[in-house]
């Protein structure tokens, strides 16, 4: 097994039972103890896992939001056919909205050059990604700028989206689940993203399976506001059709 594909399932391992420990894992993998923490030490380097006294928790147990470069290079074949999936609901003309994510700034790269779109997103990173595409119209939602996502919040950023209406959301979360809906570590952030939500005619969320069953702090959406939730094929699958059961399609990629 390659360091890439062990430390992928250690991450997993860790999300899922909210800690893992070097020597279990050690024995799992049958690798040295100084093995699995080089793994974690790589984890950790990436923003998603936080060394403790004998093994490591995931981030969302400590309430830690990693910053926007960090989540960008975890999952990354996944957010690619997340994105890749998310373009057969794009309209043939129109406004659509980009929140701000690793996995709506993948979809924001692809865009087709054949189609003329207005594109509203509060995401600088998205906006910056798009500014050179002369087939869209980027409109970008001004506001207090948070440095760990690249996007803007507070007042300003929900007056404009008040009077803002879209055909297609595009929505990133942190969590994801049949119990709280969909959450994120920042109420600030939380505002927008529900903001978002209510200015659109059809939401879609795209979130890959590690957001699945973790909840943060701030709720903005029940699973009923979704539309659609596409997601990659590492979902376990009776999750994805308790939370197909609360309401969105569930589509994987």
């Amino acid at each position: 097994m390659y360091a890439e594909e062990r430390q992928q399932i250690i991450l997993e391992r860790a999300r899922a039972k909210g800690r893992v420990d070097v020597t279990a894992l050690a024995d799992e993998f049958t690798v040295t103890t100084e093995t699995i923490r080089r793994d974690l030490t790589v984890l950790e380097r990436h923003g998603v896992l936080r060394r403790v006294h004998g093994g490591a928790i995931p981030v969302e147990r400590l309430g830690f939001e990693p910053a926007l470069a960090a989540r960008e290079g975890v999952m990354i074949a996944e957010k690619e056919r997340i994105a890749k999936a998310a373009l057969a609901e794009l309209p043939d003309e129109g406004t659509i909205l980009l929140d701000a994510g690793s996995t709506t700034a993948r979809l924001a790269e692809i865009l087709p050059a054949d189609r003329e779109l207005t594109v509203v997103t509060h995401s600088v990173s998205i906006a910056l990604t798009l500014t050179t595409r002369p087939n869209l119209t980027v409109m970008l939602v001004g506001g207090r700028l948070r440095s760990r996502t690249l996007a803007s919040v507070d007042g300003w950023a929900l007056q404009a989206l008040q009077d803002t209406f879209v055909e297609v959301a595009f929505i990133a979360s942190n969590g994801v689940s049949a119990d709280r809906g969909l959450t994120t570590p920042d109420s600030a952030e939380a505002m927008v993203k529900r903001a978002a939500i209510a200015s659109a005619r059809r939401t879609v969320l795209l979130a890959d399976h590690t957001k699945v069953g973790n909840d943060h702090f701030a709720r903005f959406a029940n699973l009923s506001d979704i539309d659609t939730f596409i997601t990659d094929a590492g979902i376990d699958s009776a999750v994805a059709a308790e939370i197909g059961a609360a309401g969105p399609t569930v589509i994987t990629a």
